[in-house]
């Protein structure tokens, strides 16, 4: 807010867009804008990472702390899910209510993390907007589960899910519903993603947001919502009830 408040005719940025700047993101950023989904209901992200063999390397003392990292898990991921999945539907999404529950790394994989480590290895978090819109967010590491990431934009027409890691090949999946053949699903992109892409556009955005006079694609008031939206989550696992978001 201090930020916001000193901005002025400035332009600022945050760096939690980047993967926004794929190509497949833009694509999905085109789609969504066209309506086919019908009115959006749920925005989800299930990112769970299972623990691998020990490596024998000194874990970071930052990695999980609330003290070095303000967090865990959430604190290293959530900014750049909460910005794809609320960025590519236009950052229509207000958040109000919050329900969330954390937990530490589990017993048998203490070694993945710093001694003394306090804070989430897992968090799992609805956030309801003023529409009815929810956003759900599960992520976790060194989990004891099989591997799973999924985004998704689910509506009262059809569904998008999303590739938001680059890799080669990904594709954007449109899952239609129609009243005479139940669901069909069309690939309606694909390519190739690049870790580089990300960088360069995102540095590229900034500076013609600059020579232009524009916002770039993630402002600061973006990024409060985002958060607000953190904070919120860390507050209802703490007090273990919803929180609002004002």
């Amino acid at each position: 807010r201090q930020m916001i408040a000193a901005q002025g005719e400035l332009v600022a940025g945050c760096c939690s867009s980047r993967f926004r700047h794929l190509d497949s993101a833009r694509a999905a950023t085109d789609f969504i804008a066209t309506g086919a989904l019908g009115k959006l209901q749920t925005l989800r992200v299930r990112a769970i990472l299972p623990a691998g063999p020990p490596t024998g390397q000194k874990p970071p003392l930052w990695r999980q702390s609330h003290e070095l990292n303000a967090g865990g898990i959430l604190t290293n991921w959530g900014c750049y899910d909460m910005d794809y999945l609320l960025g590519i539907t236009g950052w229509a999404f207000q958040p109000m209510t919050v329900l969330a529950q954390t937990r530490p790394v589990l017993p048998q994989f203490t070694h993945f993390v710093a001694p003394g480590s306090d804070a989430d290895s897992y968090y799992t978090a609805l956030i309801l907007d003023e529409e009815g819109t929810a956003l759900s967010m599960e992520r976790g590491e060194f989990m004891a589960a099989a591997y799973d990431e999924t985004w998704q934009i689910i509506g009262t027409e059809g569904s998008l899910t999303l590739p938001v890691l680059p890799a080669e090949g990904n594709q954007l999946i449109y899952d239609k519903g129609t009243k005479q053949q139940g669901v069909i699903s069309e690939v309606i992109w694909e390519g190739d993603d690049r870790h580089s892409t990300m960088g360069w556009r995102l540095i590229e955005d900034f500076a013609t947001a600059i020579r232009q006079g524009r916002a770039p694609l993630t402002g600061i008031k973006q990024s409060l919502v985002i958060a607000q939206i953190t904070d919120a989550i860390y507050e209802s696992a703490a007090q273990g009830e919803a929180v609002q978001i004002t």
